[in-house]
């Protein structure tokens, strides 16, 4: 009996470890990003990877913020747009294939952010209505065209969402939340969200301070 609950122990213990070892994350390799450490920021237009038309706005709309309050200068997201717009440039696409070295040229900035939106909108699952926006980001040096930094976040209305007592209740809830989440456009919101946790700096593995904030080369 004793042999037994010992080898149970064990494998117990081997268990936990394997399970703590599969999500303990890999620390980013930021070398690239210290020695170039950027000091302004291009925010391109979104990819939209998702069926909402309204991806590509919704979330260029919420990137400004979190790079500024890093620590970045951000070139002003209107200013960026007419200015493409004045070089014949009306697509995120056509935009995010513009040479690294033209948009230094143009723009003067250190580095450019190129952002894909995976997910984007509100879905309706019978007994559940979930706003979901998921983007990936990459930060390109306009200097060297070297990839400084690149990561991806998700963020879900459901994460605080409370289920109504019982299968109608659920039911009910599910349509409410859908209509209203519409109507409101909740995947604006959400956006904010992503955003954050893609970019705000001091996150594990996210991008690191730029030199107007107090934490500059602290991290």
């Amino acid at each position: 009996m004793m042999r037994t609950f010992k080898l149970l122990a064990l494998l117990l213990a081997t268990a936990m470890l394997a399970t703590g070892c599969a999500t303990q994350r890999t620390p980013y390799d930021y070398a690239e990003f210290k020695q170039a450490r950027p000091a302004s920021i291009l925010v391109l237009p979104p990819l939209n990877s998702s069926p909402e038309v309204g991806a590509t706005s919704g979330m260029l709309s919420q990137l400004t913020y979190p790079l500024a309050e890093s620590g970045y200068y951000v070139i002003p997201v209107a200013l960026a747009a007419e200015t493409f717009k004045q070089n014949g440039l009306a697509s995120a696409g056509d935009i995010h294939n513009v040479p690294p070295a033209r948009l230094r040229e143009i723009f003067g900035a250190d580095a450019a952010l190129y952002v894909e939106v995976k997910a984007y909108g509100t879905s309706y699952q019978v007994i559940s209505s979930n706003t979901v926006v998921t983007a990936e980001a990459k930060l390109l040096d306009l200097r060297s065209a070297k990839v400084l930094w690149q990561g991806t976040a998700t963020a879900s209305s459901a994460e605080n969402q409370q289920q109504g007592n019982g299968l109608i209740g659920m039911l009910v809830s599910a349509v409410i939340n859908q209509i209203s989440d519409t109507l409101s456009d909740a995947s604006f919101k959400i956006a904010g969200m992503t955003s954050q946790r893609l970019l705000m700096a001091g996150r594990a593995n996210g991008m690191l301070y730029g030199p107007r904030s107090p934490q500059y080369q602290k991290d």
